[in-house]
């Protein structure tokens, strides 16, 4: 079992009554007409980066496909999913006041980091230079663009296959944005991109977006560019892109059964940094510390919620029985509570 199956067995496959067949041609023609709206407003506005936005489309699917189990169903998908959202929607809007606390940014101490771990050569420097085109901006475009859908994708994957992993995921995106949000308030840090603009490193552009133009589809990078400048700018360390692609993996690996599924896992891992350090998102050391990030999440989160169950469970023991493991008549005590 991994770390993060701790929380609880595994489940059969979707914990809910089988649909009757009636409902079968409405789940897919529902689900068929929420994802080509999806698409649709994809192309035309652009993908959104509110992660309630793209919560709520998950939630749709998944109350479309919960057509036909009856209303105990559609009322565990809210009692699930609600607290979900008012906890990612606190992490937003504090996120967004995380830069204004006073703190003094870090502008120059990851360049010299990324220096040192490159023999004096700043990476993404290095990659802007020599690396292009423009299949690989449409590609870095994709990849980067991905980290505000796959998360949303995965949690609701797994709440129709196996609610005990999608809980046990539920909880490590949550710790894993927390914790990065306490990084981001204790020590604000400045990107490539925007050390460049200080004129701190070489010339770097922010090139995250620039495939979208390739594609014919200039409004949909401009509202990532949009989206990217209503948060936190000096949110660097870690870079939360690298640290969820990192779990995602941690999570999905375990249960890929197919080869080119675990390679397929692996390569998104390992692309996502190098896109976001050629795009000028991140330095190399901010990748390094959101995969060591996602992998302490990965690790703690399951053994700290399983300590807290124990500690609710355990029974409340008066000092003199805390003290020696025999009633006041001297009888030994159940072994439950002596335990």
């Amino acid at each position: 079992m991994t770390p993060a199956d701790t929380t609880g067995t595994t489940t059969s496959a979707v914990e809910l009554p089988v649909p009757a067949d009636r409902y079968r041609g409405a789940r897919l023609l529902g689900t068929g007409g929420l994802l080509a709206t999806f698409l649709a407003t994809c192309l035309v506005t652009g993908l959104p980066t509110d992660r309630l936005v793209l919560l709520g489309w998950v939630l749709a699917v998944l109350a479309v496909q919960s057509l036909g189990r009856g209303w105990p169903v559609l009322l565990r998908l809210l009692a699930d999913w609600l607290p979900l959202a008012g906890v990612l929607l606190l992490y937003d809007l504090s996120r967004g006041f995380a830069d204004g606390l006073g703190v003094p940014v870090a502008v120059g101490e990851l360049a010299a980091a990324d220096r040192w771990l490159a023999g004096g050569v700043l990476p993404t420097v290095w990659l802007q230079e020599h690396w292009g085109g423009e299949a690989w901006a449409v590609f870095a475009s994709l990849v980067y663009s991905s980290h505000f859908v796959v998360t949303p994708v995965v949690l609701g994957i797994l709440w129709l296959r196996d609610r005990s992993r999608w809980t046990a995921y539920a909880r490590l995106v949550v710790g894993l944005s927390a914790a990065g949000l306490v990084t981001y308030v204790l020590y604000p840090a400045a990107p490539p991109w925007l050390a460049a603009k200080d004129g701190v490193i070489e010339h770097v552009d922010r090139l995250s977006n620039s495939g979208w133009a390739v594609l014919g589809l200039q409004k949909a990078g401009a509202v990532l560019s949009a989206g990217q400048g209503q948060v936190n700018q000096v949110a660097a360390v870690p870079s939360l892109h690298t640290a969820f692609a990192v779990l995602t993996v941690l999570v999905l690996l375990p249960v890929a059964q197919r080869v080119w599924q675990r390679v397929a896992l692996v390569g998104y891992a390992v692309a996502m940094p190098v896109v976001l350090v050629w795009s000028g998102e991140h330095y190399v050391v901010d990748t390094l510390l959101g995969a060591v990030y996602a992998g302490a999440v990965w690790l703690l989160v399951p053994r700290l919620v399983a300590a807290a169950s124990r500690a609710v469970r355990r029974p409340a023991l008066p000092p003199e029985a805390a003290a020696s493991p025999r009633s006041e008549l001297g009888a030994p005590l159940p072994e439950a509570v002596a335990a």
